[in-house]
């Protein structure tokens, strides 16, 4: 005799078996917060995407934990900037099974190059910055320098850039997940518009800035420069991992007393000394400390624009 209970859980069993699977959401591995707040807009309610690097974490000098290699080798997705930006990410993704989406080299990205003369405006005067580089090799330290070259990958401080990746996410994930496309279509179109609001509240912030003379830590900011319409006259460091020497700090302050640049911005995670000893004794005032990485804003779906808006702001106070 078959009892009521295994009778019922017999016909629940044959029941739920008539009905279609539900399609797993595929799991996502961002390289870094920024990555991960665009992604995380796309994917909305459907999931979490995961970020392999810890906040506040260089993305250009990182070691992946053990814990989010593993998050990388069982990700369905992996969205990464590339390896312009975060190069110890390149084997793993290589070595890893399944798609990659690399956000520079999605079609529609614009572009720019690390070009001579852009952090010191020395094109106006027929100067090579690249020759400046050289002169000073012997300023910095044993850590080595890293002077930037080709491609520039700050390409997401360019919000026109972070319209074209939320569409290109959305397509990757449809292929992986066609029963939510129009879910991920749905949610690319609301951060498009949202993104392009964005755009348009940071430009109506940086109003005050137009034509005012500005010094950031490293050349990171080409693409909020160009795009905002910055003037930056300048940057202390000359690539990721240069610690500027007695000459460059000489040099950039007869970069400053010429240009009567209005402010000096500091960077999250570098020593703020570096730029207090630069301005002092100018007139040049120092202004907060950016974070073009994110490391400054709440992670999540928001960290994108709150890293927007919070570069803005700082910019725009400072040259008040």
């Amino acid at each position: 005799m078959i009892r009521p209970s295994a009778l019922a859980a017999a016909i629940g069993s044959t029941l739920l078996s008539g009905l279609p699977a539900l399609a797993a959401v595929p799991s996502v591995a961002t390289d870094t917060p920024i990555t991960q707040s665009l992604v995380a807009m796309v994917m909305g309610d459907l999931g979490s995407p995961t970020v392999l690097m810890s906040q506040g974490g260089d993305p250009h000098h990182y070691q992946m934990r053990p814990s989010e290699a593993r998050a990388l080798a069982g990700a369905d997705l992996l969205v990464w900037t590339g390896p312009a930006l975060t190069p110890w990410l390149d084997r793993a993704a290589d070595e890893r099974k399944g798609p990659s989406l690399v956000l520079l080299e999605t079609e529609g990205t614009h572009l720019r190059q690390f070009g001579p003369g852009e952090s010191d405006e020395d094109e106006d005067e027929g100067e090579d910055e690249a020759s400046h580089d050289h002169d000073h090799d012997h300023d910095h330290d044993d850590h080595g320098d890293h002077h930037h070259d080709g491609t520039d990958p700050h390409a997401w401080l360019d919000p026109s850039n972070a319209r074209t990746w939320v569409a290109a996410v959305a397509a990757e994930l449809a292929k992986l997940d066609p029963e939510h496309a129009a879910t991920y279509a749905a949610n690319a179109a609301a951060t498009d518009k949202t993104l392009a609001t964005l755009d348009a509240e940071v430009s109506a912030t940086l109003a005050p800035a137009a034509g005012k003379p500005i010094v950031v830590f490293h050349d990171a900011y080409g693409y909020f420069r160009e795009h905002f319409g910055l003037d930056v006259v300048g940057t202390l460091a000359l690539g990721d991992a240069a610690t500027p020497g007695a000459a460059r700090l000489a040099e950039l302050r007869e970069t400053i007393a010429t240009t009567k640049a209005a402010c000096a911005f500091p960077e999250a995670n570098h020593d703020p000394k570096l730029m207090e000893t630069l301005v002092e004794g100018t007139g040049t005032k120092l202004g907060a400390a950016l974070a073009p990485e994110g490391g400054a804003a709440t992670p999540g779906p928001g960290l994108y624009a709150e890293t927007l808006r919070k570069m803005a702001a700082a910019i725009a106070d400072c040259v008040k």
